[in-house]
């Protein structure tokens, strides 16, 4: 057979696999009953009793749980919108389809550093449309403000704001890079003066560079990252109206002469992405589905796969999504193929590329978050 009647057949065959797959319309998530698609029913059900009976142990009034979870950090206060949350709620979606869900799905609630994958999203979509170039490009290049001024700063390039290890030094928005999440042992003095590190050498996780990210975006973008991300991502894959995504309330930007909002990667001050469990898990399946939704590619499969492939500086993160190996591994959990985003209370969306499942929790102890997953891919065993 000819190499070209070769190719046909496979991009056809490509085409009739993805013509298959089943997407959410708007309003409407379809369920199927676990049987129908191979996993066990008991074990579901299990799955789901575990995840109730193990809510996120921290205040429902989230100022209070944020304050008492980041006491260590000099100077901490809340700097932006919060909510009281709700009660556990999630999902577990097979093939596209709902086969387990408890709580209220509806219910918007503050996602923490779920957002960082949301914020890295909008990055992907500047590089799909060439407004950033390359990541390795210096972002002093795109952001003249005095951000990146200086030998170390300068360094600074897209990659390595996205895998977290720019090691950034400077203020934003009056939080100083040495206040959020400093070193476990040292005080004050050691944290200001502490030794710098070349970029792309040391991932630290640190909101005031995320923040920066989100900062630096909204120059390259020229209006505001909850528009954008609106117009190019939460539109298109059919998500409600309910969701927000909010900043500092002083993290005032002029660009272009207007004023604009900069947004929060992170909840830990306030602020972040606030969504609904059912959003939260439409925006899992898109990366699920490689970028695409129905017949349209929202974001290239280059930006998801760059996304979840491990990088230099630690092989747990890539760009703001977690991979389930080195040092985060999950011990509970074999699968490499599995990466998550991850948020403050017990937030995550884990996506099973190997199995096509997804899960989606708000509100469960962190520390009983491997446990579920063991759960739910034991059901897919056990049938």
């Amino acid at each position: 057979m000819k190499p070209i009647i070769l190719i046909c057949i496979s991009i056809l065959m490509v085409s009739q696999a993805h013509s298959s797959e089943y997407f959410p319309s708007k309003n409407d998530w379809q369920t199927k009953k676990p049987a129908e698609l191979g996993l066990n029913p008991k074990s579901i059900e299990q799955a789901i009793k575990f995840a109730k009976d193990n809510e996120y142990s921290g205040d429902k009034d989230l100022r209070v749980a944020i304050l008492k979870g980041f006491a260590r950090e000099p100077f901490h206060q809340i700097l932006g919108p919060t909510k009281k949350r709700g009660g556990p709620a999630g999902m577990i979606v097979k093939n596209g389809y709902i086969v387990g869900q408890w709580g209220d799905l509806d219910r918007v609630d503050m996602t923490f550093s779920v957002t960082k994958s949301y914020l890295s999203t909008v990055a992907g979509l500047a590089v799909d449309k060439g407004l950033i170039s390359n990541i390795d490009d210096q972002v002093s290049h795109y952001v003249w403000s005095g951000e990146y001024d200086g030998k170390h700063n300068s360094q600074i390039t897209w990659e390595h704001l996205l895998n977290q290890s720019s090691d950034w030094s400077g203020e934003l928005f009056g939080i100083k890079d040495w206040a959020d999440r400093p070193p476990q042992e040292g005080g004050l003095d050691d944290w200001k003066y502490r030794q710098i590190n070349k970029p792309g050498t040391v991932m630290e996780y640190n909101d005031v560079r995320v923040n920066l990210l989100a900062y630096s975006l909204l120059h390259v973008w020229r209006k505001p990252l909850p528009q954008v991300l609106k117009e190019h991502l939460m539109d298109p894959i059919d998500a409600s109206p309910t969701w927000r995504w909010f900043g500092y309330n002083d993290a005032w930007v002029t660009v272009d002469g207007l004023k604009m909002k900069s947004v929060t990667g992170g909840g830990h001050s306030g602020g972040g992405v606030f969504v609904s469990t059912y959003d939260q898990a439409r925006f899992g399946l898109l990366f699920l589905r490689e970028g695409r939704w129905q017949s349209k590619q929202i974001i290239s499969t280059d930006w998801v796969k760059a996304a979840i492939t491990p990088s230099v500086p630690n092989e747990s993160y890539g760009y703001m999504w977690w991979i389930n190996g080195g040092e985060r591994k999950w011990p509970q959990v074999a699968n490499s193929e599995l990466y998550y985003a991850a948020g403050f209370g017990g937030n995550f969306i884990i996506n099973d590329t190997k199995n096509d499942l997804m899960i989606v929790t708000r509100w469960l102890e962190p520390s009983k978050v491997g446990e579920l997953v063991k759960m739910v891919q034991s059901s897919l065993k056990s049938r």
